[in-house]
């Protein structure tokens, strides 16, 4: 390993240790702070719960089922560490920590540490905190860790081809290998080639509605047919478990491990516990589990030498059982075409020292660069996939983003090595909604594909399929929510409901009504139209979802509207200078996109200077004048 390497793996080092303690000062200072009643305001726990259901997983750990009254805004996530507690002032051990497998609407089931169930989880008074999660940190850190200290094996020789230090080798794969993939195009497929050859290192960029997500599954099926040991990893739950039901689509014998986002049965039939709770010698663990407790039982009962053998029974059994569960999970995962899991899944120990052919990290755009490495140490190779000019990862230190920890390994990569294979057909957007991305962000590498290219709204010209509505000279100024810190606007809201209106009416009664999307950069502006669109009537039969841009990357609508917010006299723009947010937010509609902001505040940057500028050119520039009556 050179020096230079030595230095950055230290400095990443550093970087995650900064991360951690300011993850950690924001929950001891802030969240735990709370009294109880505002954590539940805050979205930071539940109280109070019911315990719908209870027993015992993988491995016999214990798990609770909890739902809670509403579906108000929350901060849990699968995968999440978080604390069972119970306000029983006679409650003995009265907290519980535990991780969540999965959360859906009002539904969570935890995975909890210890051996038994609480003994108070039925009496009432129980709730779930957020916790501060070390895990994520310490497995980055041993990931580190792993590299620095590789020499003269497969991690070695990876770390150095990425890191730049020797050139990554590949083979050449004819046209004909995957002339078969018609259902994919030209560029796909050479992406796909591109995986096939490469020995160590694919670099795979796809732009929004480039069909990434499908060229990835395509490689996979080819690759399944001369590899049984091949990796997919994602930055998170909701898109592991995408690719999982699309993998298992293509008739891929696919296992999805650790936590998932989705409770659906499709996901489920595919995860490592419902595989191994179906598996016909399951019954003979849990029995010699049953066996086992019963023995104990009567353990506790006896006195002198016989309790002594009865406790080495038990033992003896839950042994038995042990290993045998663990020839369950073997033999599910050896017969598995893919493992599917997060990066920080990866260090599972389910997966104990398990190794894979290929890896294939999907989103790497969105993942901090120590965490890409921890499946990467499992492989002998590796494909990163995503767009450089998305979303990047959530960094919560200052400190450690001025220092670099935002830049991904993807981002390090393709500037080392200038190369990749980037997917040049779009298919959700029409020409004029692609056209300001693919000249700012592409270099109009970009094309729409075949049908795509002048499709819009019946009765809408290809020019009003972009449309820039100015606030310029209405006073409509942002404000600041006091409690939340959040940014809002109601004189957008006015304008964008107003818009609502007369999409509606525009659409003839024998035309479907399109599927739209409300966005914002800021949530206090989410939270404001969603109760502003449900206290009007005349919205309640069109299907809108409103979210913020950074929940709604990876999605599409056919009509999409963003409100901008910032409208100040100093030219204020805060994160709207955040460029790759902005792209993912006009790359989000398929059929119309309508922007609402002041020209007067926004207009000075220069990004949304050439976004007028093109609004002008290619589409409708409109003032909020036309709408006030």
């Amino acid at each position: 390993m050179t020096d230079t390497q030595t230095t950055q793996l230290t400095h990443l080092r550093h970087l995650i240790d900064l991360e951690r303690q300011e993850e950690r000062r924001l929950h001891l200072d802030i969240i735990q702070a709370m009294p109880l009643v505002q954590r539940v305001a805050k979205g930071y726990c539940w109280y109070p719960l019911q315990v719908t259901k209870q027993g015992y997983g993988i491995g016999e750990r214990p798990f609770v089922v909890v739902t809670r009254e509403g579906e108000e805004a929350h901060q849990f996530r699968a995968g999440t560490s978080v604390n069972l507690f119970t306000t029983q002032a006679d409650a003995r051990a009265p907290q519980r920590s535990g991780v969540i497998q999965y959360v859906k609407k009002d539904r969570m089931k935890i995975i909890l540490g210890g051996d038994e169930h609480p003994g108070w989880l039925q009496r009432g008074g129980v709730g779930v905190d957020l916790m501060f999660d070390e895990r994520t940190y310490i497995e980055m850190d041993k990931a580190m860790q792993r590299l620095e200290g590789a020499r003269g094996d497969r991690t070695a020789e990876l770390r150095d081809v990425i890191m730049g230090s020797r050139p990554a080798e590949s083979r050449p794969v004819a046209a004909e290998a995957v002339a078969h993939l018609t259902a994919l195009n030209d560029s796909q497929r050479e992406a796909v080639r591109e995986i096939l050859g490469a020995s160590h290192l694919s670099l795979i960029h796809g732009p929004p509605g480039t069909g990434k997500t499908t060229t990835l599954v395509a490689a996979v099926g080819e690759l399944v047919k001369t590899e049984n040991s091949i990796l997919f990893c994602a930055p998170s739950n909701s898109a592991a478990d995408l690719v999982t039901l699309r993998m298992a689509e293509q008739g891929i014998r696919v296992v999805r491990t650790g936590n998932i986002s989705r409770v659906e049965e499709d996901v489920m039939a595919h995860t490592l516990e419902v595989q191994v709770a179906r598996h016909p010698d399951t019954k003979q663990v849990k029995k010699l589990r049953q066996e086992a407790a019963g023995l104990r039982k009567k353990a506790g009962k006896l006195r002198g030498r016989d309790k002594g053998m009865t406790y080495a029974e038990a033992g003896r059994l839950s042994g038995w059982a042990r290993q045998l569960e663990d020839h369950l999970l073997g033999y599910i995962l050896d017969a598995a075409d893919v493992v599917v899991c997060t990066l920080v899944g990866a260090a599972s120990s389910i997966l104990g020292d398990r190794s894979f052919q290929t890896c294939i990290i999907d989103e790497a755009a969105q993942a901090l660069e120590p965490a890409s490495w921890i499946p990467i140490i499992r492989s002998n190779r590796v494909v990163l996939a995503g767009d450089p000019f998305q979303l990047p990862p959530t960094v919560k230190s200052k400190a450690a983003q001025r220092e670099g920890f935002g830049v991904t390994l993807l981002e390090k990569a393709l500037a080392i090595h200038g190369r990749n294979a980037l997917l040049d057909v779009q298919y959700r957007m029409n020409e004029r909604i692609m056209g300001f991305s693919n000249d700012y962000f592409y270099d109009g590498k970009l094309r729409a594909g075949a049908g795509i290219a002048q499709r819009t709204l019946p009765g809408v010209s290809l020019q009003e399929s972009v449309v820039f509505i100015d606030t310029a000279g209405t006073g409509f100024e942002e404000k600041l929510h006091p409690q939340f810190k959040s940014r809002y606007n109601d004189g957008e809201l006015d304008l964008l409901t107003e818009h609502l209106l007369l999409l509606k009416g525009s659409i003839p009664p024998e035309d479907e009504l399109p599927r739209i999307a409300v966005i914002s950069p800021y949530r206090e502006q989410v939270v404001r139209a969603e109760d502003r669109i449900d206290e009007l009537p005349a919205l309640q039969d069109l299907d809108i979802t409103i979210n913020t841009v950074d929940g709604f990357q990876g999605r599409e609508r056919a009509v999409v509207y963003l409100s901008l917010v910032r409208s100040n006299t100093r030219s204020e723009i805060g994160f709207l200078s955040d460029y790759r947010r902005m792209n993912v937010a006009l790359t989000r509609a398929k059929l119309q996109l309508v922007v609402i902001g002041d020209s007067a505040t926004i207009g000075n940057d220069p990004f949304f200077a050439g976004f007028l500028a093109y609004v002008e050119r290619q589409g409708t520039y409109q003032t909020a004048w036309e709408y006030m009556s």
